[in-house]
């Protein structure tokens, strides 16, 4: 008698999810992409005491110091929080606005990086952060430098040629856009602030991909770490992410390091391995600096 043999097709696997893609078309379609971010994101504290009570009743400030460091002196109304914490403890914000703070406004620029691409669009970084506050709590003078013309790894002819690269992978069981962003953010904030010391990489500039985030008229008037680039403008929309390896250390630079923070973590949002160097240019060339120079404060705010 014979016999019927019934072939059973297994179910094929599912194509791969090109998570990448659906994440970064969500982010631009909703206002997210990285000039989105960058919009408004740094604030200054109030210009005299009469302004303060007004300052402080209308923002929600968010520390990200020690708890010790917080205990010892924070902002009248501030509540302390962490960097993985931060999109969490957000929710207690009652729509106001939300003020980051940190000991130099750099981690602190990585947190608002995590709130605007989490729904909270106005997030804000203090500008210096609470070494901008109180003299007490300086932690901005012991990070300027000048030894980076002495290293023999500047220049002023200009930046390094860029190169174009495939975007990172990344990996997400979801096929929706708000949810993989999620998924990057936690990533993200759960690494911790993404810093690298200066002297670290203008001293062995050929171990990192460095962008200069300046325009071209400050790299004409200081010059640059000697393969540096200039991916600026950057973007999603207009494809320049591509000039990041992902392969790569990639480190980017400013002025003071807090816009450099708020593009690391975006970076870091998107996948790439990302530095941010510290306390920008102020560590680098600080006695030529005309603009944009960290100097301690002549009058303190006061710490509850």
């Amino acid at each position: 008698m014979p016999f019927l043999f019934v072939m059973s097709c297994k179910d094929e696997d599912p194509a791969p999810v090109d998570a990448f893609s659906i994440m970064t078309d969500y982010m631009v379609a909703n206002n997210m992409d990285l000039p989105d971010v960058l919009d408004g994101w740094i604030t200054a504290r109030p210009a005299t005491d009469a302004e303060l009570p007004a300052f402080v009743s209308s923002h929600y400030i968010m520390d990200l110091r020690s708890a010790d460091d917080f205990a010892a002196g924070h902002i009248e109304g501030a509540v302390n929080t962490t960097l993985a914490k931060v999109v969490a403890d957000a929710a207690n914000s009652g729509g106001k606005q939300i003020l980051l703070v940190c000991y130099t406004g750099q981690t602190a620029a990585h947190a608002t990086v995590a709130l605007r691409l989490s729904g909270y669009a106005n997030a804000q970084v203090l500008k210096w952060g609470m070494s901008g506050w109180n003299a007490s709590l300086d932690h901005w003078s012991g990070g300027t430098g000048s030894a980076a013309k002495a290293s023999g790894n500047w220049t002023m002819d200009g930046t390094a040629d860029v190169a174009t690269y495939d975007y990172p992978t990344i990996t997400s069981t979801s096929t929706d856009g708000a949810t993989i962003l999620a998924e990057r953010v936690a990533a993200m904030t759960s690494k911790g602030f993404q810093g690298i010391a200066s002297s670290e990489v203008y001293g062995n500039p050929s171990n990192y991909l460095i962008n200069n985030f300046w325009d071209q008229a400050s790299i004409d008037k200081y010059g640059n770490i000697s393969v540096a680039h200039k991916i600026n403008p950057l973007s999603l929309a207009g494809g320049e992410f591509k000039h990041y390896d992902p392969a790569a250390t990639n480190v980017t630079y400013c002025w003071t390091g807090q816009t450099s923070s708020m593009v690391t973590a975006y970076l870091t949002v998107l996948g790439y391995n990302a530095k941010s160097l510290k306390f920008g240019v102020n560590s680098m060339i600080y006695d030529d600096l005309q603009e944009h120079k960290w100097s301690a404060l002549t009058v303190d705010y006061p710490l509850k």
